[in-house]
């Protein structure tokens, strides 16, 4: 949902990069999980006010000094999946396309979705197989057909690029 890029101010506050469309989606939720490398805790958000935009500033409850927002710097936010509306029809969840095969339209397979992430342009779709990688845009053009039930996605890609 976001990732914590700074301290704010000297009082314990943090500010938020939101990875949403919506960037102040995030502050209607009273708690947060908040961790990287696996290791995460649930903490509950005493403020939270949009800056700027496009970013958050916010204040976890038992975060009062500057030193406890540093040690947040660079933790990632996510919410509990019951917390999160239902998707549309052809939107998904990044984390729902992980590990989904990955076949261009001769059903030739390409690899398996490692993840997702932004560049700034659009998104992309890191694509693995047998040690080697692929990095597709998530985009229209490219990706024709997303099959949650099949666990696949399809692709206008050639094996050879």
């Amino acid at each position: 949902m976001g990732r914590v890029v700074a301290p704010y101010g000297v009082k314990g506050w943090v500010r938020i990069e939101p990875y949403g469309a919506v960037p102040d989606s995030l502050k209607s939720h009273p708690a947060w999980w908040v961790g990287r490398n696996g290791d995460w805790r649930e903490c509950m958000v005493a403020e939270c006010v949009l800056q700027h935009g496009a970013s958050l500033v916010a204040r976890l409850e038992g975060c009062i000094e500057r030193d406890a927002a540093l040690a947040l710097k660079g933790s990632e936010i996510a919410l509990e999946r019951e917390a999160l509306p239902q998707s549309a029809d052809n939107e998904f969840y990044w984390v729902d396309l992980v590990g989904l095969a990955v076949v261009n339209m001769q059903d030739e397979k390409l690899g398996t979705v490692a993840e997702l992430f932004e560049n700034g342009a659009h998104p992309v779709m890191r694509v693995v197989t047998d040690g080697t990688e692929r990095l597709l845009p998530f985009v229209e053009q490219v990706v024709r057909q997303v099959d949650m039930a099949a666990g696949r996605i399809r692709v206008e890609w050639e094996l050879d690029w």
